[in-house]
């Protein structure tokens, strides 16, 4: 069996530099495998002209770059919102978090309204969701003593969800016990 030593892989040939259609191939190829923001999709090719380097005069524009591919429907920043926010509050997040993963995505503040207005409608919900996941609250196997239900409490805040939702779930030991919780905090 024949195998490389590393010496063997260390002395490969450097990558082409990029140029104007490699870079142009590059996007679509990356946007082809994955659901991306403008401001992603500039981070990589950021990334992969730092690997490569370019075979230019002048330097790339890369933000028209992912302009052209937005023109195009290749990338949709509130479609991406809407996906990435979705998934989130499903399994289980605050609006605070899906807010905060929204954001370091790149997604402008117009393209997130709607998540916004979406995790306060979805609020219940996703609290309840998390409790089920981490098995806390009316979904424990055996009620917790008081040191784990702050740690449960602190989780759920770090999950980007209320505090008094978070602790009115986190102290029931029975759904019994959380009646109204939909009124009470189904529209914040």
């Amino acid at each position: 069996m024949f195998s490389r030593s590393r010496s063997d892989r260390a002395e490969r040939r450097p990558p082409k530099p990029l140029n104007e259609t490699s870079l142009k191939d590059l996007a679509l190829h990356y946007l082809g495998r994955f659901a991306s923001t403008r401001a992603k999709l500039v981070q990589y090719l950021e990334r992969k002209l730092r690997e490569r380097g370019w075979d230019g005069d002048t330097p790339p524009d890369l933000v028209a770059l992912a302009d052209r591919c937005a023109e195009l429907g290749y990338v949709d920043d509130a479609a991406y919102a809407a996906m990435k926010g979705g998934a989130l509050l499903r399994r289980g997040y605050g609006a605070r978090r899906v807010e905060q993963a929204l954001q370091a995505a790149g997604v402008k503040e117009p393209d997130r309204d709607e998540m916004r207005s979406a995790g306060r409608d979805q609020a219940v919900s996703a609290a309840l969701a998390f409790a089920k996941r981490k098995r806390v609250g009316a979904f424990a196997d055996q009620p917790a003593d008081p040191d784990k239900r702050r740690k449960q409490l602190q989780a759920f805040i770090r999950a980007g969800h209320d505090f008094a939702l978070a602790r009115r779930i986190v102290f029931a030991d029975s759904m019994e016990e959380i009646p109204g919780l939909e009124e009470d905090f189904g529209r914040e």
